[in-house]
């Protein structure tokens, strides 16, 4: 990232004794797109996105990113519902646009975004206007919804624009499960884009595993951070789409970091 650096997240509680990190946009002259984040399996893990957001937050968003835990009775669903409905609520304070709202998540938050935001049963007065989802697995049944976003968009056209990240040697999540939902949505004419990436399943959000502390850390490896870097341009330009939009374009490989 060039130019200003982001200001550390401020911390929210979106619900009681639940946080949310706010990673305000830099540069922004007027409200900023808004993305909302959702991190993987793991317990209450916002800060491991922190790298991704504030990459992203360096190119004008605002980024927000709540914990939630998947391993609660209802796997989740109740923090996930509420972070959205607190992002969806509390963006314009914080300077956002919620006219411009992407929903992405990694790993298991991937599949919940990509399932939310596409459901045909989302009302579409709080439906995303995109969503991301990043080396997810999409062939199982999403908390937020209940049923497997593979599934519902191989039946009918997405309602709104699609991006897809995955590394390509992801050994925790095979890229094949994202390229299967890329077909889907090609097939049915849904706006959708793929980017592979030539690192692994943390790479993709500009960290790295460490398995001394078994959590992901900032990255240092260069096909980490370039990679990081390419996820973060996604979600900016998933920001600036709009329903409708037609997007799709065969799987593309990042730039090398600048």
């Amino acid at each position: 990232m060039t130019g200003p650096h982001p200001a550390p997240p401020e911390v929210v509680e979106y619900t009681p004794g639940h946080l949310m990190d706010v990673h305000r946009p830099v540069g922004a002259d007027g409200p900023a797109p808004v993305v909302l984040l959702w991190h993987g399996r793991g317990s209450d893990e916002r800060d491991v996105l922190r790298p991704l957001a504030r990459e992203a937050a360096g190119l004008g968003l605002l980024v927000l990113v709540p914990d939630w835990r998947s391993d609660q009775e209802d796997g989740g669903r109740a923090r996930l519902l509420a972070s959205f409905e607190y992002a969806r609520r509390e963006a314009p304070a914080f300077g956002g646009d919620p006219a411009r709202f992407v929903l992405a998540g990694w790993s298991l938050g991937g599949r919940e975004a990509v399932a939310l935001a596409t459901h045909p049963d989302t009302p579409e007065d709080v439906r995303p206007t995109a969503t991301v989802g990043i080396a997810s697995s999409y062939s199982r049944p999403a908390v937020t919804t209940g049923d497997t976003p593979l599934t519902h968009l191989a039946e009918r056209p997405s309602p709104v624009p699609v991006w897809l990240v995955h590394g390509t040697v992801d050994d925790l999540v095979p890229a094949l499960t994202t390229r299967e939902l890329h077909t889907a949505l090609v097939e049915h004419g849904s706006p959708v884009r793929l980017l592979e990436s030539e690192t692994d399943h943390a790479g993709v959000v500009l960290t790295e595993y460490d398995p001394a502390v078994e959590r992901c850390r900032p990255a240092r490896a260069e096909h980490a951070v370039r990679a990081g870097r390419a996820t973060a341009r996604v979600l900016a330009e998933a920001a600036e789409a709009c329903p409708g939009d037609r997007v799709t374009t065969p799987a593309a490989r990042p730039s090398p970091a600048p």
